[in-house]
């Protein structure tokens, strides 16, 4: 069922077993943020604002959630709750800005994880799937919203279970939980100190999904693999 332990392309070796997600950022989006995808739509309802202004008030916004919303939150009131918060911080409360704002990224998010559906059930039927993700507590509840709970063994939620990336116990536990090695579990993720680092300090192989291929210059070890879309793992691991 699954590839052969020493199948090569390039110079990465793809695994045997497994491939672990990160999810916001990874199947939700090529790359791209909450936080950049939350700017970009409040941008576009004329809210410009300094980038440190913005970055603060996002990060309150999304700390406030974690370990404080229902485990069977849905995807919707969790990125309701997320722009509200957000707009709130930044001075623009207004209930008919913050539905905008909210609908607008769950579209696109949705769009983005209905896209990337086939190249994961294509996945799932090599490999050994997992998400492992720094999320608020109710990841299950998002991904079954998203239907694409099915194609995944395992889902880390960090909220759950007290550890967030780069900690490496979050992995240690979904590899745990597939019942693999490191070295047999590729880790796919946008994020260079969570999830790249993190993935390294636990022996697995990674790639990166970043939006623009000039990351390369900061690849944390040799030979790493970077894609700019979710399809291009196609080339990569099917």
């Amino acid at each position: 069922m699954y590839a052969h332990a020493d199948e090569r392309v390039g110079t990465v070796v793809i695994p045997a077993g497994g491939v672990l997600f990160d999810f916001g950022g990874t199947l939700d989006a090529d790359g791209v943020t909450w936080k950049e995808r939350m700017r970009g739509l409040c941008e576009a309802e004329g809210i410009r604002l300094p980038s440190e202004r913005f970055d603060r008030a996002f990060y309150a916004a999304d700390d406030a959630l974690v370990g404080a919303v229902p485990a069977t939150l849905t995807f919707r009131e969790t990125v309701v709750r997320l722009a509200n918060g957000l707009l709130r911080g930044l001075g623009h409360g207004d209930g008919g800005l913050v539905d905008r704002v909210a609908a607008r990224f769950l579209e696109d998010a949705l769009a983005n994880l209905h896209r990337n559906a086939p190249v994961l059930a294509e996945l799932a039927q090599r490999y050994r799937l997992g998400i492992v993700s720094n999320f608020y507590g109710n990841l299950d509840a998002v991904c079954d919203d998203a239907k694409i709970s099915r194609y995944f063994g395992v889902i880390v939620d960090s909220a759950r279970i007290g550890y967030q990336k780069p900690d490496p116990r979050i992995f240690h536990t979904a590899l745990g939980a597939l019942g693999l090695p490191p070295a047999e579990v590729t880790f796919v993720g946008d994020s260079g100190p969570r999830d790249m680092a993190g993935a390294k300090g636990v022996g697995m192989p990674h790639i990166w999904l970043v939006v623009e291929r000039s990351a390369a210059d900061a690849v944390c070890c040799p030979g790493d693999r970077i894609v700019e879309s979710f399809g291009a793992l196609e080339g990569l691991l099917l």
